[in-house]
């Protein structure tokens, strides 16, 4: 009897949630099929058809679930006849019977986490219709085209080891690039929701998830370009290279979170440190005009494929380096491949640690890729950008880069 309780608990926090959205989001005049209070009625009416059906026979439940379907099929017709064409409360109304059923039958954490999935994409409606408006036919046939080229090209890839280390795992490589290649486009993603210009600190965090060192790249030779907001793309290479600590440190987390842990608070730091240069920056100058940040879809077929081939090549490079130098070669290794990527020697290190190399020298190899990553972010700043650009910049990324050297010789010293 708790349990069928504490199920009847669960059906009604269910139909409250998306009822009070759906109240919520209607105009003040506007007739809906379903609210606050009839949601909570159609989760019990799907938990109670499910419990009469498991006491008679089965099929009964086809006849409750017929019935419920006649009658939101009824409320969509008389809706569309008043001209409101829609059907999102509907079908809303369909799967809280359907979570109420799931409730009943043993399933608690499942239909709330869709529930609230559910309540999230009703919620964002603005948002969504907005994000389409800003999306382009090259975003889509660029993602379109990566996911073509997964589905027929992964299942043909060999899932083994080759070449003279035996690390080559070409499946392996193509996971690792649409991993890389999602988490850029989370970024991507954020920065159509919200706009390219809603804010240089905030579009430039967001841009570091997409890739920290193409954007610093793209700013630099627009501050020349551009002189007057030179200030701006400054802060947004500062920015945009702080987050590069949060995603090595999300890449090395789901990967290998044993290496994850140590790494957790001197990444975090330097991402703070950053961050702090940016808004210390920002406080100074705070009537300076703000600036876009374009970027490219990450899902474009030719950076996934490069940054394959920089991945394979690092992973070779790193395993070689380690069997022929020892932890220096390996050290040499990261250092050289942090000036292109700092993702694919991450995904290296996180490999490697725990049957090749120890926790000191795979910490020490991250920090290697890092450092070598932020000096090539300053160089780039003096060969192409303008000088507002290189003072901004230089100052922000040296107390990164201080910070990351300091770290290492006290690691030199275990």
């Amino acid at each position: 009897m708790l349990t069928i309780l504490k199920g009847l608990a669960v059906v009604v926090f269910i139909g409250m949630l998306i009822g009070l959205e759906r109240e919520y989001a209607r105009n003040k005049d506007e007739k809906i099929f379903a609210g606050i209070r009839t949601f909570p009625l159609i989760g019990l009416y799907g938990f109670t058809s499910a419990l009469i059906s498991s006491i008679t026979e089965n099929w009964v439940y086809a006849i409750f679930f017929i019935g419920f379907a006649g009658l939101s099929i009824a409320a969509y017709y008389s809706s569309a006849k008043d001209g409101k064409v829609g059907g999102t409360s509907e079908v809303s109304s369909f799967i809280v019977f359907i979570l109420g059923s799931l409730v009943y039958w043993g399933y608690i954490l499942l239909p709330v986490v869709i529930a609230i999935i559910i309540t999230m994409f009703l919620s964002l409606k603005i948002q969504l219709h907005s994000f389409v408006g800003k999306v382009n036919a090259a975003d889509i046939y660029a993602t379109l085209k990566l996911a073509i080229i997964t589905l027929i090209i992964l299942p043909i890839l060999p899932d083994k080891t080759f070449g003279p280390f035996d690390v080559l795992n070409p499946r392996l490589i193509w996971y690792m690039v649409i991993f890389v290649s999602g988490i850029s486009f989370v970024g991507y993603i954020f920065i159509k929701l919200l706009g390219k210009d809603r804010g240089i600190i905030v579009t430039s965090l967001l841009g570091g998830l997409v890739s920290s060192t193409a954007l610093t790249y793209s700013l630099t030779k627009k501050s020349k370009i551009e002189e007057p907001l030179s200030f701006n793309y400054g802060l947004g290479v500062i920015t945009a290279s702080s987050m590069m600590f949060l995603r090595v440190l999300l890449i090395i987390a789901i990967l290998n979170s044993e290496l994850a842990v140590p790494l957790f608070i001197p990444l975090v730091i330097f991402a703070l440190a950053g961050i702090i240069a940016s808004i210390v920056f920002y406080k100074k100058n705070i009537n300076i005009p703000e600036a876009a940040i374009e970027l490219k879809n990450p899902f474009e077929l030719k950076s996934a494929f490069v940054f394959g081939i920089i991945f394979g090549l690092t992973i070779f490079l790193a395993k070689a380096a380690q069997i022929y130098f020892g932890d220096q070669g390996l050290y040499a290794a990261s250092a050289l491949a942090g000036f292109s990527s700092v993702d694919a020697i991450s995904i290296s290190i996180s490999r490697l640690f725990g049957s090749n190399i120890t926790l000191l020298v795979a910490m020490k190899a991250i920090l290697f890729a890092t450092i070598s990553n932020t000096v090539i972010k300053m160089s780039i700043s003096s060969f192409w950008g303008s000088n507002i650009l290189k003072y901004v910049v230089w100052k922000g990324l040296g107390v990164m880069l201080i910070a990351q050297i300091l770290y290492l010789l006290i690691l030199s010293f275990i």
